[in-house]
């Protein structure tokens, strides 16, 4: 991995992702009840507070808990929920270390199909179905993790051209675009819910 991704729309945290899988990760646990920027320049936050350059899998999964807490907590903070966060970063980079040996990017390496590696994906903490989909989706077009059968796997998200998620920004008028997107479905789920459907 080395491309410089634009989901943090800050040049050092979107190098950050572009270089490391488990950065890249991490920023995607993170992006839920926050803005997507700052859910991906956390991982940046969170190296500049370690005092490195890059995520490590070890070093955070053997981090005393209560001192990640509060390194994710000091302001500005990486997440509206730095304790709960800490805990799921923690608990992914563990997992990272029992089942890859501390290697992000060995999620998806040599992975022959997109439903394996969607497997791989929804087996990580932290990860359902939607984030595992958009993920993948990520790898495929912007990283160049396509094994066969991964646009069918990441399913709408998957599709060419369908600004509908992360996996879809490359600038700021994509990201105006999957912005408009979120908007209509919304918006579209609140008219759903007010008509008692």
């Amino acid at each position: 991995m080395d491309v410089t991704l634009h989901l943090a729309q800050q040049h050092e945290a979107d190098e950050l992702l572009g270089r490391s899988p488990l950065a890249a990760l991490t920023g995607m646990l993170l992006d839920q009840q926050v803005p997507m920027e700052w859910a991906f320049a956390g991982p940046h936050t969170i190296t500049q507070r370690l005092g490195t350059d890059d995520l490590d899998a070890h070093e955070i999964a053997a981090y005393d808990p209560e001192a990640f807490a509060a390194l994710l907590s000091a302001k500005p903070a990486v997440h509206r929920y730095p304790g709960s966060m800490a805990k799921r970063i923690q608990q992914l980079c563990q997992y990272l270390v029992d089942h890859y040996d501390g290697n992000a990017a060995a999620v998806w390496e040599g992975v022959a199909t997109g439903e394996e590696l969607l497997r791989r994906l929804k087996e990580l903490p932290g990860f359902g179905t939607q984030k595992a989909q958009i993920f993948l989706a990520l790898l495929g077009k912007q990283l160049g993790v396509r094994p066969k059968g991964w646009r069918e796997a990441a399913g709408a998200y998957g599709e060419a051209k369908s600004f509908r998620s992360v996996a879809d920004i490359t600038g700021p008028e994509s990201l105006t675009k999957v912005r408009a997107h979120k908007q209509e479905m919304k918006a579209a789920a609140k008219a759903t819910k007010a008509s008692g459907k």
